[in-house]
């Protein structure tokens, strides 16, 4: 992706394209599989999965997907993750010198998750990204969520910017999909959370990064002012 100028913002996912979530997100579930008498799962198992949230977590690690069993599963998963909800989670390698220099040029960048106001303004604030954000729209900040474009358009509106002024940087594809309807330039965050299963170069992304420190490129910011 060649870029004519420089973005006004940047809009990063959460879980798996800002923020290393997962080992935070796998010693709860792990936990909760304790208390029901299981043995834990490996990291390996659930790192693809993290990214689809607490849902699909307590799919893979109770084979169990409806239902009042899965209500109680999903909300004590739930309780015991916003309970130590920063312990291992960090800023993927590279991505605070990013965010650093977008800070620097006076590039606003901010945060479009699904995960719900309630988890993402704790691990915001926990990990004092909550001052440096110029937004933050969670998964219940509007009436939409991704893949639906609203979410995006809202926060280009919160930082004055045109959609097609924007980045939006996320590892699946409903992020692509959403960025791609609301005007937006896209980039997958291949550093996050892929499983096996998904195949970005399909997702029809303007690119695809490898590494967090491959984004200063990505966003023109390694080219001569």
């Amino acid at each position: 992706m060649t870029l004519a100028h420089l973005p006004v913002a940047v809009l990063f996912d959460l879980d798996g394209t800002l923020l290393d979530t997962a080992p935070d997100m796998a010693a709860a579930l792990n936990a909760l599989r304790k208390l029901e008498g299981m043995a834990p799962l490996p990291f390996e198992a659930i790192r693809p999965h993290v990214s689809h949230g607490a849902a699909r977590l307590i799919q893979i690690g109770f084979a169990c997907s409806s239902g009042s069993r899965f209500d109680a599963l999903r909300q004590r998963f739930l309780d015991l993750y916003r309970s130590d909800i920063a312990s291992g989670t960090r800023p993927f390698e590279g991505l605070e010198e990013v965010l650093v220099e977008l800070e620097r040029r006076g590039i606003a960048w901010g945060v479009v998750t699904n995960k719900p106001g309630w988890l993402t303004d704790p691990l915001m604030a926990a990990l004092g990204m909550d001052r440096r954000a110029a937004c933050i729209v969670s998964g219940d900040t509007l009436s939409e969520r991704k893949p639906h474009p609203l979410p995006l358009l809202h926060a280009a509106n919160l930082l004055a910017a045109e959609p097609g002024e924007c980045i939006y940087v996320g590892d699946a594809e409903r992020d692509v999909q959403a960025g791609r309807a609301a005007g937006m330039r896209t980039l997958v965050a291949a550093f996050g959370y892929l499983s096996d299963e998904d195949d970005p170069t399909s997702w029809s992304a303007d690119a695809i990064v490898n590494h967090a420190g491959e984004l200063f490129s990505a966003f023109g910011l390694d080219r001569a002012d």
